[in-house]
């Protein structure tokens, strides 16, 4: 294994404390933007740890996200891998998991899921900064559990108006409010009985593309 520079095992050092931190890897802006370079310049250090052996690339389905990440040395096997429905668009009126609605799929760790290990579990991918304060960003996939309810506080996925939109709940008297993690951008609220807006899940992970 070749030796790291003194950079780059501080970019490695900073993807540790912000995995253990925020649950997911930083983005190659998000490095760039700690260290004072251009993203160009993070995604070549991204690579150089890869050739070290100091990053590892979990590869998915073929239009899915690959993403860096540090290696688990816990184990010398392979683990088992779960297969993850990418949707794309979805129409109202059809079941969330219906084969019209998936784009792709998504191969991850059944303790990427925690608590929702064994639950009907799908993926849907960022579109958008709207959420960039919880550090889910433009192209990150969001690994969402399906239920029709959330408590406040919780990042949901929520169809209306025929599209999905990933948002933080609340609640506003008898309305409900999605929340956006940006702050220019104002909240929605929603009448809960309009026809056209449902809860689909509840998010609990993020898969980073790097």
């Amino acid at each position: 294994m070749k030796e790291m520079t003194p950079r780059q095992r501080q970019v490695l050092e900073f993807m540790r404390i912000f995995s253990e931190r925020h649950g997911v890897p930083p983005t190659v802006r998000e490095i760039g933007d700690r260290f004072g370079f251009t993203a160009r310049a993070a995604f070549d250090h991204l690579k150089a740890l890869e050739r070290k052996g100091m990053l590892e690339r979990r590869v998915t389905g073929k239009r899915a996200s690959r993403t860096l990440v540090l290696p688990d040395h816990r184990s010398g096997r392979r683990s088992a891998r779960e297969e993850i429905m990418v949707l794309g668009r979805i129409a109202a009126g059809t079941p969330i998991l219906a084969v019209e609605n998936r784009e792709d799929s998504i191969r991850v760790p059944p303790e990427w899921l925690g608590g929702a290990r064994g639950q009907e579990v799908f993926a849907l991918r960022v579109r958008g900064e709207s959420m960039m304060g919880a550090h889910i960003v433009e192209g990150d996939l969001v690994l969402v559990r399906k239920q029709e309810t959330a408590s406040p506080g919780d990042i949901v996925a929520a169809l209306l108006d025929g599209e999905a939109t990933v948002k933080r709940l609340a609640h506003e008297g008898d309305a409900v409010v999605l929340k956006p993690e940006h702050p220019t951008m104002p909240p929605i609220v929603v009448d809960p009985k309009r026809g056209d807006f449902r809860i689909l899940g509840k998010v609990v992970g993020v898969f980073r593309n790097l």
